[in-house]
């Protein structure tokens, strides 16, 4: 079905009638001028965070389905919500959005996005839609709550440097990704060459066993059991943030926030059997990745030296390294202890990629 044939009112309207409120905060949602939202004096602050999402430079919809597409967006949201120790409560979604689409597109998408508010208990309350000339754009802004926000400038020289999960799974996924297109469109044009008639040729990626790396880049999730556990027992981070641009980028972040430096070990890294078996298998480093790759959306943080043996009981997080005095800078000591490798912010970078 044409979009035009909805009109802007009638497309939300169709799009958003499957989204019941579910936090007694959300007053009112979809429907009015504005969203009304109510916090509770015992829920504490406000956190807001907003991202854009723009096709061919955030996603390429020649492998990411319009569904997992729509989980994305709002998870990334929420993943920076809970790396302020806060839950997301709310979101608002604006779409710009090209003739190419038809509305069962948008079913697609907004499918997805029920799906992540659904398992995160976020509602949808508001956005906008409007026609686009250059493809998607996607804008979603998430307002949750903490108690006690953390931020990145909390950490002291000494702390521990922990985080959770494994990294460079989503880079070695998105590597793979991008490798299955190129041969997808090799052998398309190859066919179109050969000026063959009748039906074009069925191609079939290679992704056995490759499941975990696909995930991590086209479904990732926010760390909100990691958040839980901290909470039940009793550690508040000194300072936190996830990892979206790269290990890298977020330490030194952290680093220059808080005016300390940090030393991180190489061999502490956690790394995937499936990413250092990829990362073999395309001659790249497997470090690199894990230091550098982003999308991976796992949380980092900081915890005073004292709550050392509190944090190792603490599953699904590893300790990395431990900040230092500004003056030492910040700095990766090599797996076999004898070198010091300067960190460079060489993740994600918009504007240079």
């Amino acid at each position: 079905m044409e979009i035009s044939e909805y009109g802007e009112f009638g497309l939300i309207e169709h799009l958003t009638a499957n989204f019941p409120l579910k936090n007694k905060s959300s007053l009112y949602g979809v429907g009015d001028d504005c969203a009304v939202i109510e916090n509770t004096p015992e829920e504490g602050k406000t956190v807001v965070t907003t991202d854009l999402l723009l096709e061919g430079i955030h996603f390429d919809l020649t492998y990411c389905p319009l569904r997992h597409l729509g989980y994305k967006a709002c998870v990334v949201n929420f993943s920076d919500v809970y790396a302020m120790m806060g839950t997301p409560r709310q979101i608002t979604v604006s779409l710009g959005i090209s003739k190419r689409f038809k509305v069962e597109d948008l079913e697609e998408f907004y499918a997805g996005m029920k799906l992540a508010c659904d398992i995160y208990g976020v509602d949808l309350v508001g956005g906008d839609t409007s026609a686009s000339m250059t493809g998607l754009t996607i804008s979603i802004t998430c307002i949750g709550v903490a108690e006690s926000p953390v931020y990145r400038n909390g950490a002291k020289p000494n702390d521990l440097i922990c985080v959770s999960g494994d990294l460079g799974a989503a880079y070695m996924g998105l590597q793979l990704l991008e490798r299955e297109k190129a041969m997808f469109y090799q052998e398309y044009n190859e066919w179109m060459r050969e000026g063959k008639k009748g039906e074009q040729p069925q191609f079939q990626p290679k992704f056995e066993g490759k499941e975990y790396l696909l995930e991590r880049q086209l479904k990732p999730e926010a760390r909100k059991d990691i958040v839980q556990k901290l909470k039940e027992v009793g550690i508040t981070p000194t300072s936190m943030m996830d990892v979206s641009d790269g290990l890298s980028s977020e330490l030194l972040h952290i680093c220059k926030q808080s005016k300390c430096g940090c030393r991180v070990y190489e061999e502490r890294l956690p790394i995937d059997f499936q990413t250092a078996s990829q990362a073999e298998e395309f001659n790249l480093n497997v470090t690199t990745c894990a230091m550098n790759g982003g999308e991976d959306y796992e949380l980092l943080f900081t915890v005073p030296l004292a709550q050392n043996e509190l944090i190792q009981q603490v599953s699904g997080i590893r300790l990395i390294g431990h900040m230092t005095d500004e003056r030492l800078g910040a700095a990766m000591i090599t797996r076999d202890g004898n070198s010091e490798i300067s960190l460079k912010a060489q993740g994600w970078n918009a504007f240079k990629n």
